[in-house]
Formats: C-alpha cells, sequence, structure tokens
C-alpha cells in the first residue's frame, strides 16, 4: 500500500467511528440520562490528565497556555450556567437530569465543527505535511476550544457530584428520622 492512501484508507475506517461519537455524545448532551455513580469521576479524572498532558506539550509557549486557561475559564463558567439550566429530578426508580437542549446542541455544534475543521485542515490543505501529537498543542484555537470543553465537562462533573450528595445525604437523614419517629 502507497503512502498516500494510507491516510485516506484510515480516514475511511475512523469516520464511522468519529460519527457514531459524535452521535452518542448529542443524544447524551440533550437529552434526559440517567445520572452514572461512575462517569463523573471519570470525566474528573481524564480531562485534567488531558489538559495536563496539553500544557506539558506547549510549557515553552506561555501565549498558547492563556489561550487554554481563557478556555477552561469560559468552560467553567459555561458548566455553572448549564448546572443552573439543568432539570434534576430525583425518583424511585434513580437519580435523573436533564441538561439544557440548547447548551448541549452549541457545544455538540462546537465540537463537530472543530472535528470537521481539523480533518479539513489535515486531509485536504495540507496532506503532505506531517501530523503529530505535538500539532494539536501547537494550535491556540484548538487549545481554547479544548480548553471550554474541559471547563464545561469538569464543572458540570463536579456540580452533578455534589447533587447527588446532597439527594443521598437528604434521604439518609429522612430515612434516620423516619426510623427515630417510630414506636419502639
Amino acid at each position: 500500500m502507497n503512502t498516500s492512501s494510507a491516510p485516506t484508507f484510515t480516514l475511511l475506517v475512523l469516520l464511522p467511528l468519529l460519527a457514531w461519537r459524535v452521535y452518542s455524545r448529542f443524544r447524551r448532551m440533550v437529552g434526559r440520562q440517567r445520572l452514572s455513580r461512575i462517569r463523573p469521576w471519570v470525566t474528573l479524572v481524564i480531562f485534567p490528565l488531558l489538559i495536563s498532558l496539553l500544557c506539558f506539550a506547549a510549557r515553552f509557549h506561555t501565549e498558547r497556555l492563556w489561550w487554554l486557561a481563557t478556555g477552561l475559564g469560559l468552560g467553567s463558567i459555561l458548566g455553572i450556567y448549564g448546572l443552573r439550566k439543568t432539570h434534576f429530578e430525583p425518583t424511585k426508580q434513580g437519580l435523573f437530569y436533564t441538561p439544557n437542549a440548547h447548551l448541549g446542541i452549541a457545544l455538540s455544534l462546537l465540537f463537530v465543527g472543530r472535528l470537521i475543521y481539523r480533518l479539513v485542515e489535515v486531509y485536504v490543505l495540507a496532506p503532505s505535511m506531517p501530523h503529530g501529537i505535538d500539532d494539536f498543542a501547537r494550535s491556540s484555537l484548538t487549545l481554547a476550544v479544548f480548553g471550554l470543553l474541559a471547563g464545561y465537562y469538569i464543572s458540570y462533573a463536579m456540580g452533578l457530584i455534589r447533587w447527588r450528595f446532597r439527594v443521598l445525604r437528604a434521604k439518609r437523614l429522612r430515612e434516620s428520622q423516619a426510623s427515630f419517629a417510630q414506636p419502639q
């Protein structure tokens, strides 16, 4: 296989996977969801790890780190706003929440737009240039967009965890008060 068809083959293999991930992300951001015990914690581990790796890759370019930090700050504010617009439902079947649809659609479009831009950049505008993992940290725009999404996901996950703890603490308190109120 020659080298010019290898990127095309890779793109054809990855395109269905990317389409599925975009679809699943979109569905997760706009519909009613059961609150998972694990997913927010995974978010709180993965995103700071990715941020640390990006900071390491861009450590000699403080202007790029400022773009990442700005994105993180704006994303955190957006996450707090998203939590205020989220509908929370503690039910007997479990804990559910429905994120704000407009915010979910906007973030999904941002994600898809950046993904399409990056694919066009790699496969159409500069197909002969070598592209590696370091290229991700070279783009201030990419760092800002990633910071925005990471800040949103981190603050949103923290809010979901806090809400879960509050609901479970209130449930335990009600149960303990009910056990004291029953005659022995």
